[in-house]
């Protein structure tokens, strides 16, 4: 046997036969209410929604979901590689796969050969550059007001 009952327009509660009342608004539409609790509170025009015990303000908290309703599945972020302005995709890939060893003696070939080129400027321009030195400009002071 199915028993009819009614929603309460405040709480949303299950109004049983013979329970609640029946309250008609100015404009004609029935309005159920499970108690009196709901009754007072709905007269006082209180939002459900604020109301903390009311089914309104758990949906709007979500508060009692199901579990299984709760979690959605997520799509993992993949990594993605990019090129740099100076080197292609393959280059990268290439550059990571060689070994620490292999790189870090490239890396002090490299080394060795700025401070040659540095070693053969100063020797080139040496003889010009100490010319140069013994003969300077006086330093004029900045941010000097004229009359």
């Amino acid at each position: 046997m199915v028993i009819a009952t009614e929603l309460c327009a405040m709480s949303e509660y299950r109004i049983w036969p013979g329970t609640g009342k029946l309250f008609i608004r100015r404009d004609g539409k029935p309005i159920f209410l499970g108690s009196s609790k709901a009754q007072s509170l709905t007269l006082q025009r209180k939002k459900p929604a604020k109301l903390v015990w009311t089914q309104a303000w758990r949906r709007l908290h979500k508060k009692g979901l199901s579990e299984a309703n709760l979690k959605k599945r997520r799509t993992r972020t993949n990594k993605v590689q990019r090129a740099v302005v100076g080197l292609s995709l393959d280059d990268i890939r290439k550059k990571a796969a060689q070994k620490p060893e292999f790189r870090s003696a490239q890396r002090d070939a490299a080394l060795r050969d700025v401070k040659d080129r540095k070693k053969k400027n100063k020797a080139t321009s040496g003889g010009k550059g100490s010319a140069a030195s013994g003969v300077r400009a006086s330093k004029v002071p900045k941010n000097v007001k004229r009359r």
